[in-house]
C-alpha cells in the first residue's frame, strides 16, 4: 500500500498537467486527483487557473465556502496553491460508484465573484478482496453424481474498475473444479463442480483453498478454506451376535430388574448406524405387560409382577432398526424362564381393637385380635408372629390363625400415652418372608398425679406506688394428667401480713395463675411480705399443691431530700457568721440532709447552685461541708448569699434547696492593720512625737526617783504608806503629809486601756495608761503599766485583768508608742460571738 501511494505521488505532477481542464468563461475549474493523497499534497494553483494574481487572493479575501461535508481541500493565500487538508477515502466518500466527484465553491470580494471548483477522486487499489467467512463448509453425499455444482459465497472488494475483484482460483485436486458464474455487471460467483464420484470409506473429508484476485497493479488477493464432508449412505443392516438368547429369573424380582442387554451392530456411519430396539409386531400383550425394552441401550427389564403359578416361560421377539432414510432391520429371539420362589408373604389383619386402654388395667387385659394368613402352601404357608420391641404387651396364639394382643404389665400414661406396637409375622419357607403391621394403642388417663409448681418458691419484685390491679407475677403449676384431671385452679391461701389478710394485698387469676396487686404499696411502710398460692386439679378425687410467693417492694424515688442542718430562720434561709480573715480551706459550716428513700434513691449530693462571688466558696458533694477557696478581699461583700441544692440519685432526680446567708465579720487583725496604716501615714510627726516622749519619760522618771526617796525618808510620817510596783503615782515635791494629800487631790492618775483581739502578733491584751494632772493636754503621752503576777488573774475569756484600782481611767485621745499602735476606731470592739 505504501509503495503504491509513493508511486502515484511521483507521477501525479505529470498526470495533472495532462488531465487538468477548466472553463474560464463559466468560472468553473475541474481537478482530478487520486484518493489517499498525503496531507498537504499539491492539487493545483488556484490563482493561475482563475487568472488571478497571488496578491489578489489576500486583498480580495479569497476563501473556500465551507459546506456540510468535510473540507478536504484548502488554499494557501500566500502562493495560491490548493492542497489536501484531510485524508480522502474514495470508498467512504462515494461507495461502489464508478465515478466519484465533489464540488467546492470559492468567493472573492471587490468585486464579488463566485468560483465553482469540481474535484474528481480516482480510485487506487487500496482494498484487498475478502470472503465473509474464512472457512466454507460443505456436505456432499458419497452418492453425488459427477458434474454436480455447489455455489460458493463470493469475496468482496471495495475498489472499482480494474482494481475490483476480477477472478477466482482453486487449489489443484482430482475431485473438484472451479467455475465462475457472472451475476451481471462486474459481479462474479464461484461455483464448485464435482469431477469424480466420492467414496466415504476411502476419504471422508476434503480441504481445498479458494483464491480471490483483483485487477490492480500489483494485484491483491484474498483466500478462504473449503472443507468438504462426505456424507454416508445407509447400505448396511443391523445384526445380533446370536439369533436366540435364553435367560432365567426369579418370579419375585422387583420391577425394573434387568433381564438381558442386547447389543446389535451396524457398519454404517451417523444416523445410518444408529440402532433403535423394540418388540416385534407379533409380540403378545402379556409379554408387553411384563417386560419392556430400552430403545437406545437394548436392555430388557421387568415391567410387571411375575408369578410362576400363572406363567412360567416368556418368548420375546426383539427388532433392531437403524435410522437411515431407508431403514434396515435385524431380529433376535429371547426366551425367559421364571423360577418359582416363596413369593407370598404372610398377611396380617387387625380384626378387633380395644383402644384406649385405662392405665390402671390389670395385666392380661385383651387389647386387640389379629388375624394371620399366607397364600403359599406347605412350610411356606406356616406363619409365626411376635412383637418386635420390648413393650408391656404380649401375643397369645391359642386360637387357630388368630393372635390375641394382651397387656403384660401395669401401664402408666404419664410415661407413655401411646404405643405403636410392631407385629412381625414370618413364614417357614427357605427364604422366609416377613410381614409387619403396627397397631396403635392409646392409654386413657386417671387422676393419679397431683399438680406441682414449676418453682418451689417465687419472688415478685413490685415497684412502690404501683397501679392497683397491675400484674406482679405469674405462678404456674403443671399436672401430668390429661383433660379434666389436669385442669388447674389457683387460689391464695389465708395468711397474715402486718396484721392484715393477704387477700387484701393481692389476688390471683384462678385460670392462669396471674397475681395482681390489690392496693398501692409504699416501700417506707411495707418492704416485703409472703403469700401462699394453691393449685387444685379437677379430678376425682382432686389433688392440690402449694407454693410460696415472696413479694418484695422496690423503692421508688418518691421522697425528696430534707435539709436538717443548719436550722432555717425564714423559710429555707439560714444565717451564719464568718471572719473576714478566714484562710483558704476554712470550714464555714456543714449542710446535712436526709432522704426517706433507700439505696441509690437516698444517695445525696450537694452543690452550690448560686453564690454572690463565684470562686469564693466550695462544697463537698458527698459530705455537704462548705469551705473557703480563697481569702476574703476588700471588694468582697459583707453579706455572702449561697443557694445550695441537695440532689438524690434516683430517677427522676428529686432535690431540695436552701439559702445560706453568711455575714462577714471584720476581726482584730484587720483593725490593727488599719492602725498600722495610720501610723505609717503619720510619717515625720510620729518621729518627733517619739523624741518628745523620750524626753518627758526621762524627766518623769527622775521625778519618780525623787518622790521615792522623799517617801522613803518620811514613811513614818505617812503611816507606812508604800508604792508597789503595780501602782504608778505622781506627787509634788513637798515634805508634809498634808501637802502630799493635797497633791493627791490635785493629781488624777486613772488608767486608760483598750482590749485588742486579733491574730498571733496581738493575741494577748495590752493596757495603755496615762498619768496627767488637771492641766494636762491632748499632747500628753501614755506609758505602759505592767501587772504583777501576784495580782493578775484570768477572767475565763482569755483576757488578762489587772487589779490595780488606781489605773481605771485615762484620756481617750492619748497615743502609745508601743508596737507603733495608734488609737483604733470606735467600731474596733466586737462581741465574743463575732470573734474568729
Amino acid at each position: 500500500m505504501g509503495y503504491y501511494r509513493v508511486f502515484w505521488m511521483l507521477n501525479w505532477q505529470l498526470f495533472y498537467c495532462v488531465v487538468f481542464d477548466w472553463v474560464a468563461a463559466s468560472g468553473q475549474i475541474r481537478y482530478s486527483i487520486p484518493e489517499e493523497l498525503q496531507l498537504g499534497a499539491f492539487v493545483g494553483n488556484i490563482a493561475d487557473d482563475l487568472g488571478l494574481r497571488t496578491k489578489e487572493l489576500t486583498a480580495r479575501n479569497f476563501q473556500i465556502v465551507p459546506g456540510s461535508r468535510k473540507q478536504y481541500l484548502e488554499v494557501n493565500l500566500d502562493n495560491g496553491i490548493m492542497f489536501v487538508k484531510q485524508r480522502i477515502d474514495r470508498e467512504q466518500l462515494c461507495g461502489t460508484s464508478l465515478t466519484c466527484t465533489f464540488s467546492l465553491e470559492a468567493v472573492a470580494e471587490n468585486p464579488l465573484t463566485v468560483y465553482r471548483i469540481e474535484v474528481e477522486i480516482q480510485d487506487v487499489n487500496d482494498n484487498v478482496p475478502t470472503f465473509p467467512n474464512s472457512q466454507i463448509r460443505l456436505k456432499i453425499s458419497e452418492h453425488a453424481a459427477p458434474g454436480m455444482r455447489f455455489p460458493l459465497e463470493g469475496a468482496r472488494d471495495s475498489d472499482v474498475g480494474t482494481n475490483s475483484l476480477q477472478t477466482y482460483q482453486l487449489t489443484a485436486n482430482e475431485y473438484f473444479a472451479l467455475d465462475i458464474d457472472s451475476r451481471g455487471g462486474d459481479g462474479k460467483l464461484p461455483v464448485l463442480v464435482l469431477d469424480r464420484s466420492l467414496d466415504r470409506e476411502k476419504q471422508g473429508t476434503y480441504k481445498l483453498g479458494l483464491l480471490a484476485k483483483d485487477g490492480g497493479i500489483p494485484a491483491k488477493t484474498g483466500t478462504a478454506e473449503i472443507i468438504i464432508v462426505v456424507q454416508d449412505e445407509n447400505d448396511n443392516a443391523p445384526g445380533f451376535p446370536n439369533s436366540v438368547y435364553r435367560v432365567s429369573i426369579l418370579e419375585n424380582v422387583p420391577k425394573g430388574k434387568l433381564v438381558i442387554k442386547l447389543n446389535a451392530t451396524d457398519l454404517d456411519y451417523g444416523s445410518n448406524g444408529d440402532i433403535l430396539y423394540s418388540f416385534s409386531s407379533h409380540t403378545s400383550v402379556r409379554v408387553r405387560e411384563s417386560f419392556y425394552v430400552d430403545s437406545k441401550t437394548g436392555e430388557i427389564r421387568v415391567k410387571g409382577n411375575l408369578d410362576y403359578e400363572e406363567e412360567s416361560i416368556f418368548e420375546i421377539n426383539i427388532q433392531a432398526l437403524d435410522r437411515g432414510i431407508n431403514p434396515s432391520a435385524g431380529y433376535c429371539h429371547v426366551v425367559v424362564n421364571i423360577i418359582d420362589v416363596n413369593d407370598n408373604a404372610p398377611e396380617v389383619k387387625l380384626t378387633s381393637l380395644f383402644s384406649p386402654v385405662r392405665e390402671d388395667s390389670p395385666p392380661g387385659t385383651v387389647v386387640a385380635l389379629i388375624g394371620v394368613s399366607d397364600a403359599d402352601s406347605g412350610d411356606n404357608g406356616q406363619v409365626d408372629c411376635e412383637i418386635a420391641a420390648r413393650l408391656p404387651f404380649t401375643l397369645d396364639s391359642s386360637l387357630r390363625n388368630y393372635y390375641r394382643l394382651l397387656t403384660h404389665q401395669q401401664l402408666d400414661r404419664e410415661n407413655t400415652s401411646r404405643y405403636d406396637i410392631p407385629i412381625m409375622c414370618s413364614d417357614s419357607g427357605s427364604t422366609p418372608l416377613v410381614s409387619r403391621k403396627t397397631i396403635t394403642v392409646e392409654v386413657s388417663d386417671i387422676n393419679d398425679n397431683p399438680p406441682h409448681f414449676t418453682q418451689s418458691t417465687y419472688t415478685a419484685y413490685v415497684m412502690e406506688n404501683n397501679v392497683i390491679g397491675a400484674p406482679i407475677i405469674t405462678v404456674m403449676a403443671v399436672d401430668a394428667d390429661l383433660s379434666q384431671n389436669s385442669q388447674l385452679f389457683y387460689s391464695v391461701l389465708e395468711s397474715q401480713a402486718l396484721g392484715e389478710s393477704a387477700s387484701t394485698y393481692v389476688r390471683v387469676n384462678p385460670q392462669n395463675g396471674d397475681i395482681f396487686a390489690q392496693r398501692t404499696f409504699d416501700y417506707e411502710q411495707l418492704k416485703n411480705f409472703q403469700i401462699q398460692v394453691q393449685a387444685k386439679d379437677s379430678g376425682e378425687p382432686p389433688h392440690t399443691a402449694t407454693t410460696f410467693v415472696d413479694v418484695v417492694i422496690l423503692d421508688q424515688n418518691d421522697n425528696a431530700p430534707v435539709i436538717v442542718h443548719p436550722d432555717t430562720e425564714y423559710g429555707s434561709t439560714a444565717t451564719e457568721t464568718i471572719s473576714r480573715s478566714a484562710d483558704p480551706g476554712y470550714l464555714v459550716t456543714k449542710i446535712t440532709a436526709t432522704d426517706a428513700d433507700s439505696g441509690q434513691n437516698a444517695r445525696l449530693s450537694y452543690q452550690i447552685l448560686q453564690s454572690t462571688h463565684l470562686g469564693l466558696f466550695t462544697i463537698s458533694p458527698d459530705t455537704g461541708e462548705i469551705w473557703t477557696i480563697r481569702s476574703f478581699a476588700r471588694k468582697d461583700a459583707n453579706k455572702q448569699r449561697l443557694i445550695v441544692v441537695v440532689n438524690d440519685n434516683g430517677t427522676p432526680t428529686l432535690s431540695a434547696t436552701m439559702t445560706l446567708v453568711l455575714s462577714v465579720a471584720e476581726d482584730n487583725t484587720e483593725i490593727l492593720s488599719r492602725v498600722n496604716n495610720l501610723t505609717e501615714d503619720a510619717g515625720d510627726i510620729s518621729f518627733y512625737l517619739v523624741i518628745a516622749l523620750g524626753i518627758i519619760s526621762s524627766t518623769f522618771l527622775l521625778i519618780l526617783i525623787g518622790l521615792a526617796i522623799t517617801v522613803y525618808k518620811n514613811r513614818n510620817g505617812f503611816g507606812g504608806y508604800t508604792c508597789s510596783l503595780d501602782t504608778c503615782c505622781c506627787f509634788s515635791t513637798r515634805s508634809s503629809l498634808n501637802n502630799f494629800q493635797k497633791g493627791r487631790r490635785n493629781i488624777q492618775i486613772p488608767p486608760n486601756y483598750v482590749e485588742v483581739f486579733g491574730g498571733d502578733p496581738l493575741s494577748q491584751r495590752y493596757r495603755y495608761g496615762t498619768c496627767s494632772t488637771s492641766t494636762s493636754s491632748k499632747g500628753d503621752f501614755l506609758y505602759s503599766n505592767g501587772c504583777s503576777s501576784s495580782t493578775a488573774r484570768n477572767d475565763g475569756r482569755g483576757e488578762i485583768v489587772c487589779n490595780n484600782e488606781q489605773s481605771q481611767s485615762s484620756h481617750s485621745n492619748n497615743y502609745s508608742n508601743i508596737g507603733e499602735v495608734k488609737q483604733p476606731n470606735a467600731d474596733w470592739h466586737f462581741s465574743q460571738a463575732n470573734r474568729a
